[in-house]
């Protein structure tokens, strides 16, 4: 696991520095976030929300074009359960997620983005699962940005949100 995530982070740094090479008049951004997601599918029959935070780089490599690296934390909120009467407090479940992918801007402010990457549990046998999250937002100027996604985790079944990013860039 550390040797994966030492890889990850190591074809980050490298994808980063080579696109950094390019000529563009926009330098890269770095944005951080508040996240708030709904439980979608079988997960929302064990927990009611997610709540996290990320800080995500978005470096220009076309006109309109930027790609993007992120990394976070999401915690799945437990709900109580009853089965025959008695009530079962699901516990909370961690996560990090880390993912990279391509942001395209359709006009000024509004753009689409697309991510994958890999969501690594906190907890004890936790495991590793894929992500994928493709998503909408829009830039309010000032370093103010407002993303919504669906994001899938899989791992042994699909673990799903519709989730929103409230986010300052700098």
């Amino acid at each position: 696991m550390k040797k994966f995530l030492l890889a990850v982070a190591l074809i980050a740094g490298v994808s980063v520095s080579s696109f950094a090479q390019k000529k563009s008049d926009d330098g890269g951004k770095f944005s951080i976030g508040v996240e708030a997601g709904l439980p979608v599918g079988d997960a929302s029959d064990a927990y009611n929300f997610v709540i996290g935070g990320s800080l995500k780089y978005a470096q220009p490599i076309a006109d309109a074009t930027a790609f993007t690296i992120s990394a976070g934390y999401s915690s799945f909120m437990g709900k109580s359960v009853s089965f025959g009467g008695v009530s079962v407090k699901v516990p909370n479940a961690g996560f990090v997620p880390v993912k990279a992918g391509i942001k395209y801007n359709f006009a000024e402010s509004f753009y689409g983005e697309a991510q994958l990457g890999a969501a690594f549990g906190t907890q004890s046998g936790g495991g590793t699962a894929f992500v994928y999250a493709p998503g909408i937002g829009y830039d309010f100027g000032g370093g103010v940005d407002l993303g919504v996604r669906y994001e899938g985790w899989s791992h042994n079944g699909t673990v799903s949100q519709i989730a929103a990013r409230l986010a300052y860039s700098f």
